[in-house]
């Protein structure tokens, strides 16, 4: 079982949390996902700091840390807003209006896939698939799946979480 001579970034007592995921591993490389999950739970994204902690505490180069944050959806390198919507382009999502129901949100968010709202009300994310095509076109609210959206009905949420109205 390998040790963690590493000092995490902060003082903060997140990091411990970050830790005690690694040292249950053994601060194996294969632990790599899992530290990136903790790190994310605790902080609310990975920033530099985060990235190069895990890689250095599990003996990898950045490169595969970065590789490995980017590469996963669930994984986020910025802040997210207050709200979080995911809107699924799979095939069957896409067929069935995935474009024109991300269009919707973008307008009414005035932001763009991948971004937040400058004031950090609503972040707008992209999935490959979400695994709910009979739902086509789905779209993830705050962790709640909802399907079947025409464009307006998908708009109309995101107005109610930056408060102007239905």
């Amino acid at each position: 079982m390998r040790t963690n001579t590493i000092a995490p970034p902060s003082d903060d007592k997140r990091w411990r949390i970050v830790q005690a995921t690694m040292r249950r591993h053994g601060f194996a490389p294969d632990a790599l996902i899992e530290a990136l999950h903790s790190a994310q739970e605790a902080f609310g994204y990975l920033d530099d700091d985060a990235l190069r902690y895990v890689g250095k505490s599990l003996h990898l180069p950045l490169s595969r840390v970065y590789g490995v944050a980017t590469f996963y959806n669930l994984f986020t390198l910025k802040p997210q807003g207050e709200h979080t919507c995911v809107v699924c382009m799979g095939t069957a999502c896409y067929i069935k209006g995935g474009p024109d129901v991300l269009k919707a949100i973008e307008d009414a968010a005035g932001v763009r896939k991948g971004e937040t709202t400058p004031d950090k009300k609503v972040s707008l994310l992209v999935a490959r698939c979400l695994g709910a095509c009979a739902l086509a076109p789905a779209v993830v609210f705050d962790g709640e799946m909802d399907g079947q959206l025409a464009p307006g009905q998908a708009a109309s949420r995101i107005k109610e979480w930056m408060g102007d109205g239905n």
